[in-house]
């Protein structure tokens, strides 16, 4: 599955194949396919703030113009206000193929997202539909994913093992309760295996996103590439830590560290090795952003 001609996914045990409208959403994904990036773009929509979980090395932040990480985003956007920015970005920049939604906070658990989602497919049904989630609640979304088509899932799993995840998470909210340390991680892990198994099932694409954290779970890497590429993920991005929040004094790893390690995980299953760390309210091709032009000429336009 590591090969780059890959087509199919291993679903309980059988190969199943995607059929040619299935692997356009790989073509003109720039974040699924390396030749993709250059020709076609991708519109995150804001539209979820908040999140159901506290990752160690993550803050999120509110404009913050000039900051290209995830959680960061200049304004979150109502539903209305995301379909609108879409008939812009579609109108004036026609090689947007992607519509997603990345945050800042955790899409799945804002109703906006799915509102954002029905509005945006009734009207560009052509579009690929992407979504990035930790995987709490993917389980139960999965139907109504299904539903606006949302063709590409990615889900970002740090760990396979609870002793390790309970180094990585603060805190997990499931149902209107919180849970901490090893619960939590355990809570967490069952959710994002079961999601990732439907996911595949209904035949999307996924992408696993991994954050590379030296002393926490770097030796365990290879291990989540191994376990996701026999459930059928279709690509593996390992993403360097950015050193903040409660990991503020761990060293990021290089990116000779950051090779070396895609080279230890590509047995199992395909890399990623193109990604931009892309904001929650990126525009454009990756790393050719033109979110704060398309903000500002919408801005303007409402002035005049």
């Amino acid at each position: 599955m590591a090969d780059e001609s890959y087509r199919t996914a291993t679903v309980q045990g059988r190969e199943v194949p995607y059929d040619p409208e299935q692997l356009r959403k790989i073509s003109e994904h720039p974040c699924y396919s390396d030749k993709a990036c250059h020709a076609f773009g991708r519109c995150h929509l804001p539209v979820a703030p908040k999140c159901n979980i506290q990752c160690n090395y993550c803050i999120r932040d509110f404009d913050c113009v000039n900051e290209s990480r995830p959680g960061v985003t200049s304004r979150v956007l109502s539903p209305e206000e995301a379909l609108e920015l879409t008939r812009n970005v579609i109108k004036e920049h026609p090689y947007v193929k992607v519509i997603g939604i990345a945050g800042p906070g955790e899409p799945l658990a804002n109703p906006e997202t799915f509102e954002t989602l029905r509005l945006v497919h009734e009207e560009f049904p052509h579009l690929i539909m992407c979504i990035s989630t930790n995987g709490l609640v993917l389980p139960e979304s999965i139907e109504e994913l299904a539903k606006y088509d949302v063709g590409n899932v990615t889900v970002t799993l740090n760990a396979i093992d609870p002793a390790i995840g309970e180094k990585i998470y603060s805190w997990v909210d499931y149902k209107g309760k919180k849970y901490y340390g090893r619960e939590a991680a355990e809570l967490l892990l069952s959710q994002q295996l079961k999601g990732i198994e439907m996911a595949v099932a209904k035949k999307m694409f996924v992408k696993i996103n991994t954050v590379y954290i030296p002393g926490i779970n770097d030796e365990h890497i290879p291990e989540i590439a191994k376990k996701v590429g026999e459930m059928g993920a279709f690509t593996f991005n390992v993403i360097p830590l950015i050193p903040q929040y409660k990991f503020a004094g761990i060293t990021p790893p290089t990116p000779k560290e950051k090779r070396e390690m895609q080279d230890r995980c590509a047995p199992y299953i395909k890399q990623m090795r193109h990604c931009a760390r892309c904001r929650a309210d990126a525009i454009g091709r990756l790393g050719q952003d033109i979110q704060s032009c398309v903000y500002q000429q919408m801005k303007n336009e409402k002035a005049e």
